[in-house]
């Protein structure tokens, strides 16, 4: 969708919204393309400002301080008898 900078201004939050829910914005002035608004996903894909996986990671809690313990109880038994 294109918009002009007036109209833009006065119904920003509207802007903001489509640019979220249908994808970047056209701004024109004096009917020549002069921005563009997008959703932040968006952005940060596109100028790769995505974090590593390996730095989400790094960025958790410290792996000792996590309860990783399991009960020591033995498994269920189960009943093979009725397979096919």
């Amino acid at each position: 969708m294109r918009w002009q900078v007036q109209e833009a201004k006065q119904r920003f939050s509207e802007l903001i919204r489509s640019a979220r829910a249908d994808g970047p914005q056209v701004i024109t002035r004096d009917g020549d393309d002069v921005a563009v608004v997008i959703d932040i996903a968006e952005f940060r894909r596109l100028t790769g400002d995505v974090v590593d996986f390996k730095d989400y990671l790094r960025a958790g809690p410290p792996f000792d301080d996590l309860d990783l313990s399991r009960p020591a109880d033995y498994p269920r038994q189960l009943d093979r008898t009725d397979q096919a």
